[in-house]
């Protein structure tokens, strides 16, 4: 059946001082309706006073010739951009779809980046030591930006499992800062110094920014020596060779780290906040049985 295109969303602006009040959406004369509504709102307060002063508010459509779905969006999206200075009652019914107001100023997740869980390789050699990892709160990649642009897919708020090959599993965190190059990285608001590191050429071609070493900051949730790596034979544990990595789609790797460091990685993902996260915890070891 053939969608009605008649609807159209409207604007109720003050005379008295060119604000725009009140947005709607609707068909015929429905724009006209609340010139006489009796009831108690502050849509009707402001209306009587403008009566009041001998004036009627000026009533403009913005849009027309709408699915009624479609109008819904505009109208939704026009009370979003104006929110407090609107006297609707509610957001619209896409207001679920639309960011908070007043944070533009937020990386917000879910709008402007979507936290995940990843596999990151830890590669140790003449740069790079997992004991710096652990005790400067950073995972490293480098020797090329086609290796350390890898982790430029790291947000803030994603969890990270870090892998070492022949070693294992060797820690869980959570991603802090986005990644930098060394010679801009620092702990405790101090830069790397060559005497700390167990591999001091970490800092080698620090200003070569194809060469150089590129760390993102880490809060380690859990973590152990490189000795001590968790791996389980044959087990289909999923270790690819590249740097990162998502595990979004590998339950059984996913519930081998959650049951080897006693986390559950979608509470850590939710910052905490996620009350189902040891139920799809469950659901996940549930798939690796």
């Amino acid at each position: 059946m053939k969608q009605r295109t008649d609807y159209y969303v409207y604007v109720y602006v003050d005379p008295r001082n060119f604000e725009e009040f009140y947005y709607g959406k609707g068909c015929d004369g429905r724009k006209e309706s609340h010139l006489d509504d009796g009831g108690v709102s502050e849509k009707t307060e402001r209306i009587k006073a403008i009566h009041k002063e001998g004036l009627e508010p000026t009533v403009r459509v913005i849009a027309k010739e709408l699915t009624e779905r479609e109008a819904l969006l505009v109208e939704s999206a026009l009370i979003w951009k104006l929110g407090k200075n609107l006297t609707n009652r509610t957001a619209g019914h896409y207001s679920k779809h639309f960011r908070p107001q007043h944070t533009m100023h937020l990386n917000l997740p879910s709008f402007d980046f979507h936290n995940s869980i990843y596999y990151v390789n830890v590669s140790e050699g003449a740069h790079r030591s997992w004991e710096d990892c652990r005790r400067f709160g950073f995972l490293a990649a480098g020797n090329g930006r086609n290796w350390s642009e890898q982790l430029d897919r790291l947000q803030p708020g994603d969890v990270v499992a870090a892998y070492q090959r022949r070693r294992g599993f060797l820690g869980v965190g959570i991603v802090r800062h986005r990644s930098v190059p060394v010679r801009r990285f620092r702990h405790h608001g101090k830069p790397l110094q060559t005497r700390n590191l167990a591999e001091p050429r970490l800092l080698e071609n620090a200003n070569d920014p194809e060469l150089a070493q590129y760390l993102v900051t880490m809060h380690w949730h859990k973590s152990v020596a490189r000795d001590e790596g968790k791996f389980r034979p044959n087990a289909g544990l999923y270790t690819p060779q590249r740097v990162v990595a998502s595990l979004a789609t590998q339950p059984v790797t996913r519930a081998f780290i959650e049951d080897s460091f006693e986390v559950s990685l979608d509470e850590l993902v939710g910052g905490g906040r996620n009350k189902t996260g040891r139920q799809r915890r469950n659901r996940l070891r549930s798939a690796a049985v």
